[in-house]
């Protein structure tokens, strides 16, 4: 028996692909298997080929597989495109229909399977996604009844009916290519999970739910890939609390929407990608000026322009930090996992309002759209921080006075009332401004609004600036990265350790401000350091040479092709540059 297996179905999009995974994915959670996904797909809405790829576990996992063990294909162009991944005496489960034929040099079994023909004699080619998942769950010796409960929790909405007909193609198929081969295959028989009930969802949905729980109740945004499923979560999920989403005309009027909402005390969130982003800079200065909170997620996909917007990338590092026009404070988190999306969305939500500024949380499309197993999430640690808003009666304002709403103080955030507050009333804009908010061009008042504005930021405290894994005191490398890219460096570095090379491991969170402090001892004491990153222009690296220095210890590894690094990608780059350094 085996402890994990890669396992990936592809077809045209829009034929049920997606919905093939799901049913599988989501019976391989109902026996306690961990699993880590990664969605492939097109940016249109129906045609062009998508595959989604699962690696199954009995153990933790958090990187795309190497390699393939099962391709399911529902047409010859994704075996053409994918059976190159098939390592040697892997399968290919594809549909009959199309006259399959294994690629030269690929050494693979077909399994043809009439799996149109099973669809279409009960009734619809629907049904072809559930029989190419039964063929796939027969061939590695699972239970039939789990699959069957979760295609009951799929589609028992639409009534028993549909429910049978969807077991039944499950079973022909199942029952065809067990004929086929004689029973299942003995060299994919997993081991037995866990059986351990297990979360298994996208971190979009975990931004989603953290947002939901750090009191956040009104969502303006404009869809966008990978960003629109944060949407599409709280519209399901908010007016069960109380709150709503609306659709705005674009990013712009969603950025401005959040921050008067924020303004008016409501906890408000928007969510974008890249070209989204660029749209809001000039509003998060508004932010920034008239110190009002505001939680903003930036999902990074493949640039610039609309570039590739169903790609991986990570290339909106820096433009998050300096994007805007002008000078103001900002906090830029980057969560790295599923259980921490969820909670950083509701830390952002306190540091906004703690420091009254913009939070940035920054994702990438892997993190945002790939699902993947996740603990279970400990809602005792919700805790809500509202920082300086006045709940309290405030003190009574003298003929002509107004709140001091940008009051000077020591740690530089002001108290903040919100409108409508007996005693609170003052002016809100753009412009430089006394501490009641009336517009000044005193020079004397701009350094000191200047000044409290930038300074409120050097006494911030996040949890866990940067996540360290460092068992060796003086190791030969450190390797470094953010975002999606931490489970592969995880796996590469298990693979580095078997060849004698001692690793340590950082993953940023807190990309600005930069926690210079937590990082420089590491920097100091590694002999080398490999910063891992999808873009061209290494960010992540010029912010760490910037900020700490080291440039003469630091190389980048960079992957800007659209796809996600492989831990055999990290692990040779690490290898050979080891090779060069000990020379």
């Amino acid at each position: 028996m085996i402890s994990q297996l890669s396992w990936k179905v592809g077809g045209q999009q829009g034929e049920g692909v997606e919905s093939t995974d799901k049913i599988f994915s989501t019976a391989l959670t109902r026996l306690g298997y961990y699993l880590y996904g990664y969605r492939h797909f097109s940016s249109r809405i129906k045609g062009g080929h998508t595959n989604n790829k699962i690696r199954i576990s009995t153990k933790p996992i958090r990187a795309i597989s190497d390699d393939l063990d099962i391709l399911v294909a529902f047409d010859q162009e994704t075996i053409d495109l994918n059976a190159h991944e098939l390592r040697e005496n892997g399968v290919i489960i594809a549909d009959a229909k199309v006259n399959p034929v294994v690629p030269e040099g690929v050494k693979a079994r077909l399994f043809p399977v009439p799996i149109t023909a099973i669809a279409e004699e009960l009734g619809t080619s629907l049904f072809k996604n559930m029989a190419a998942s039964g063929a796939s769950w027969a061939l590695l010796g699972l239970p039939l009844e789990v699959f069957n409960k979760a295609v009951e929790e799929e589609f028992g909405r639409k009534g028993a009916a549909v429910v049978e007909k969807n077991i039944e193609a499950v079973r022909k198929a199942a029952e065809f290519v067990l004929q086929l081969n004689g029973g299942p295959l003995p060299e994919f028989q997993l081991e037995p999970a866990d059986g351990k009930q297990k979360l298994f969802m996208i971190g979009n949905d975990a931004i989603g739910l953290g947002a939901v729980a750090g009191g956040c109740r009104f969502m303006p945004a404009y869809p966008i890939t990978p960003a629109s499923e944060i949407m599409e979560y709280l519209i399901k999920t908010l007016p069960k609390f109380g709150g709503t989403v609306i659709q705005t005309e674009d990013e712009i009027a969603a950025c401005t929407m959040a921050i008067g909402a924020n303004y008016g005390g409501v906890r408000t969130l928007t969510a974008s990608a890249g070209p989204g982003l660029s749209l809001m800079m000039e509003a998060i200065g508004l932010a920034g000026m008239t110190e009002t909170p505001v939680v903003i997620v930036d999902t990074q996909r493949g640039g610039p322009s609309t570039g590739l917007p169903t790609k991986q990338e990570q290339s909106d590092v820096l433009a998050m930090i300096h994007g805007t026009h002008g000078e103001i404070p900002k906090i830029v988190l980057s969560p790295s996992t599923i259980e921490e999306c969820f909670y950083d969305t509701i830390e952002a939500f306190n540091l906004a309002e703690q420091y009254q500024v913009p939070v940035i949380l920054l994702t990438d499309l892997q993190l945002s759209l790939g699902k993947q197993t996740a603990e279970q999430l400990d809602f005792n640690k919700v805790k809500i921080n509202r920082g300086a808003l006045q709940t309290g009666e405030l003190p009574a304002l003298q003929d002509n006075q107004l709140f001091k709403r940008y009051e000077f103080t020591e740690n530089g955030v002001s108290p903040r009332s919100i409108p409508g507050q007996k005693n609170g009333i003052h002016h809100v804009t753009g412009v430089e401004h006394a501490e009641d908010g009336r517009p000044s061009e005193s020079p004397i008042n701009r350094k000191k609004m200047m000044d409290k504005r930038l300074n409120k930021l050097n006494n911030l405290k996040v949890t866990d600036a940067i996540k360290v894994d460092a068992p060796h005191e003086e190791p030969d490398m450190l390797i470094i990265g953010m975002g999606s890219i931490g489970g592969t460096i995880d796996e590469a570095r298990t693979r580095l350790a078997s060849k004698g090379m001692k690793t340590n491991h950082i993953t940023v969170r807190l990309l600005h401000p930069f926690p210079v402090e937590e990082i420089k001892p590491y920097l100091e004491k590694a002999k080398s350091v490999v910063v891992v990153e999808n873009n061209a222009t290494a960010q992540l690296a010029s912010l760490i040479k910037l900020n700490v220095g080291y440039a003469d210890k630091i190389k980048s590894l960079l992957k800007y092709d659209g796809n996600p690094f492989l831990p055999a990608e990290i692990t040779k780059y690490c290898q050979e540059l080891n090779l060069v350094w000990q020379h």
